[in-house]
């Protein structure tokens, strides 16, 4: 990792190994518990997660987690986000984690960080999973752009929780994970409002805040725990009607199988080799016929896909090029994306894939490094492959007399995978 004396990032977990998260599901609904361990953070003896403040390992966990919701649990209509502690949901990032990162890291953090908000909500879009931010204390920071995330958010009234985005007064930088655009863009908050809101530190308590649309509703503690419930099960009924096809059980998402090699890493599908300042990264096409599983290529390969980005993003900080090459028959390619394509609006299963490849291909176009495309013999860059081209800065055609190097396009190339 360089210059950054820190352990590699893993951003592979699974609910049995989270130390942030309570995950339960009780039928249609859903609640994720933010219950920071203090003395757990991603580096350990390095600082401590006071106030139920985050680092990068307990947005892994979040990550993993609304992704395992999507493809586990078609039954979940309604996430319930809250906080185990009294009186406090959620602080933000740590600052003490930021101020011993270098900035490549804190761009990068932030970058992940507002990706899973992003996932959050892209679940409520696509797969009829919407989350209910449950403030049961303070959200200050990062804590409120979560919420800010969420398509509800409930604040108890209690004389002493608010709501606030305080980097501004205390820190003078600007809220770093989509704060001020969810505000005015999302919420349609006045920008006089956001402007007097982002600069008041102490935030606004139940009542102001519900006055200006920065929450959703507000409850006593006295009835606290009857009115997030009520208002799930109002959220879960709207789901329903919405997507009525989401049923069926659900697809356990397997661990990634990655080998380390001399001088990278490999995966079924994907390889990656580091050379200095470059990166190279093969992809591979289909070997197999296509299927309704976790294993198909069209979910598998791009797992493999996203879980290099974000390593090579992370754990990489020098590598300021990457060139990716594919491998595979061209064909196979376009017939496992008919597969998906085809069943897509009926299958809720085929239409997660087909999402989380779109998610992936984002992932790629914001890698904040050079991105070159090699289209060489024997590549398979085509279709949702070519996409890759696209999202690239750079793709370079190896030019061959018989003209037999071509690429192939077809309807993912014409706006079903959205930059």
């Amino acid at each position: 990792m360089g210059h950054f004396d820190y352990p590699a990032v893993n951003f592979e977990t699974h609910p049995s190994r989270y130390r942030h998260w309570d995950l339960k599901i009780d039928g249609e609904i859903a609640t994720l518990t933010m219950h920071i361990k203090d003395d757990k953070p991603l580096w350990d003896g390095r600082y401590e997660l006071k106030l139920n403040s985050y680092d990068l390992g307990v947005d892994v966990e979040l990550n993993d987690a609304v992704q395992r919701l999507r493809f586990e649990h078609p039954e979940v209509r309604a996430v319930v986000m809250t906080g185990a502690y009294d009186k406090i949901f959620c602080a933000g990032a740590n600052i003490r984690m930021l101020g011993m990162a270098p900035h490549a890291f804190k761009v990068n953090f932030c970058k992940y960080t507002n990706e899973t908000r992003v996932s959050i909500e892209d679940a409520t879009e696509h797969s009829g999973q919407i989350y209910i931010a449950a403030l049961n204390g303070t959200a200050s920071g990062g804590g409120y752009e979560l919420a800010l995330a969420c398509e509800d958010i409930l604040l108890i009234d209690d004389g002493n929780a608010a709501v606030s985005l305080p980097e501004v007064p205390l820190l003078g930088v600007l809220p770093g994970t989509g704060g001020l655009t969810r505000l005015t863009d999302k919420r349609k908050i006045r920008r006089d409002v956001a402007d007097v809101f982002c600069t008041k530190a102490e935030g606004f308590r139940a009542r102001d805040a519900k006055k200006y649309k920065l929450i959703d509703e507000s409850y006593p503690r006295s009835k606290w725990s009857e009115g997030v419930a009520s208002r799930a099960q109002m959220h879960v009924e709207t789901m329903k009607a919405a997507f009525p096809l989401r049923q069926g059980p659900g697809v356990e998402l397997p661990a990634l199988e990655r080998t380390d090699t001399d001088g990278g890493w490999s995966y079924k599908y994907v390889d990656v080799q580091v050379d200095g300042r470059q990166a190279n990264l093969v992809m591979r096409g289909p070997d197999s016929a296509p299927e309704r599983s976790a294993g198909t290529w069209s979910l598998r390969a791009f797992r493999e896909l996203e879980d290099a980005l974000l390593r090579l993003r992370v754990n990489y900080l020098q590598v300021g090029l990457i060139v990716v090459r594919t491998e595979g028959d061209s064909d196979a390619v376009l017939q496992h994306e008919h597969f998906i394509t085809s069943g897509a609006e009926d299958d809720w299963f085929l239409r997660e894939v087909q999402v989380f490849q779109a998610r992936t291909l984002r992932k790629f176009d914001n890698m904040a490094k050079s991105l070159f495309c090699l289209i060489e013999e024997g590549h398979c860059f085509a279709g949702i492959l070519f996409e890759l081209c696209l999202a690239a800065d750079r793709s370079y055609m190896f030019l061959d007399d018989d003209e037999e190097n071509s690429v192939q396009l077809s309807k993912a190339n014409q706006g079903a995978y959205p930059m």
